[in-house]
């Protein structure tokens, strides 16, 4: 394991250099892996345990996405289950569900989970908030995460680049004393590029802040706020898309993601230099107390109620669809469409 500075704070990381995939190959020679769940996680993570040559199978109910998994070519009777039956062939049980459909599958999931057998999650928020999930796991097995730094989409599309997506991996219980191999092993074969050390409770804290925050829900709230501002002065949609998306996630978001904030405001222009080290500092002040009452309402379990509550209603599918139509076809983001449509690579 690495020691590396991380802004003045030493972290424990583990590279892909350390822990090569042939090492991994061999911890878990003697392993049946079951991914349960084919929805965001489980195609991304299965597919690159299959291409890196582990034992995997994979665990899901019938429908549209047991289908789905049998046209990315897993076989029915081989290497494609139900949930029960690979949860039962398996000696480490990925949980891939959605936080919801955990609930709702662990009394089954739970009864295969026998000595020695590994549950392996990559979301905190199953275990962090067992008073209300329910989802306590026995003390004689392994229970570990490793959370990939991005939807599953890119960590497939990153693992055929030649690439990997970050992820940091914890360890609730080692039953075993195998569990940190366990861990990393599965964390290289899923392919992450290095990993992280956390917590469960740190990841799941820290990942429902971040998508309320800065990742989706802030991001929205900061990007309509300054389109709807521009709108009621006069500007024009695709000039107030232009200076409120396009120009970030296009021209902007690149530099810094790639040399830092610092690197793309001195490659800038000197107005926008002057005009953005003076008004950060007024954007952090007025954003800091939403951050610190959004972080209190993910530690104290609000915002996982709240999830919980919504995720389980019966219509819960026809309800996010409506939300999801409303932003759609918000001026804003249908401005968008034309925008894309006029981008040089798309002509």
């Amino acid at each position: 394991m690495a020691q590396l500075n991380f802004g003045g704070v030493i972290e424990n990381v583990v590279t892909r250099e350390e822990y090569p995939l042939e090492k991994a190959r061999e911890v878990l020679k003697d392993e049946t892996i079951a991914v349960i769940g084919y929805g965001v996680q489980g195609p991304g993570q299965s597919l690159n345990l299959r291409d890196n040559g582990f034992n995997v199978i994979v665990g899901q109910r019938q429908g549209k996405t047991f289908e789905k998994a049998i046209s990315d070519g897993w076989v029915p009777g081989k290497t494609l289950f139900s949930i029960e039956e690979a949860a039962q062939k398996a000696t480490i049980v990925m949980c891939l569900l959605s936080d919801a459909a955990v609930m709702s599958v662990w009394p089954t999931l739970k009864q295969y989970l026998t000595p020695g057998k590994a549950l392996y999650f990559s979301h905190g928020f199953a275990i962090t908030w067992n008073d209300r999930t329910g989802c306590v796991p026995q003390k004689d097995i392994d229970v570990i995460m490793v959370a990939p730094k991005g939807s599953g989409t890119s960590l497939r599309t990153m693992f055929l680049e030649g690439r990997g997506l970050n992820s940091s991996y914890a360890i609730y219980q080692d039953a075993t004393g195998r569990a940190y191999d366990r861990t990393i092993a599965l964390g290289i074969g899923i392919g992450s590029g290095y990993l992280f050390e956390t917590t469960f409770q740190r990841e799941a804290t820290s990942d429902l802040t971040g998508e309320r925050g800065s990742l989706m829900g802030a991001i929205q709230g900061l990007l309509l706020a300054q389109y709807e501002v521009l709108r009621e002065n006069g500007h024009s949609p695709s000039e107030a898309f232009n200076e409120t998306v396009e120009e970030l996630t296009q021209s902007l978001m690149p530099l810094f993601a790639k040399n830092g904030m610092d690197w793309m405001y001195a490659n800038c222009s000197t107005t926008a230099q002057r005009g953005a080290l003076d008004w950060y500092p007024r954007f952090h002040d007025a954003i800091k107390p939403i951050c610190q009452w959004l972080y209190m309402s993910v530690k104290l379990g609000n915002e996982a109620q709240i999830s919980i509550d919504a995720n389980s209603k019966p219509d819960y599918r026809a309800g996010l669809e409506k939300e999801l139509k409303a932003l759609r076809e918000s001026e804003m983001w249908q401005t968008a469409v034309t925008v894309r449509k006029l981008r040089p690579e798309n002509n």
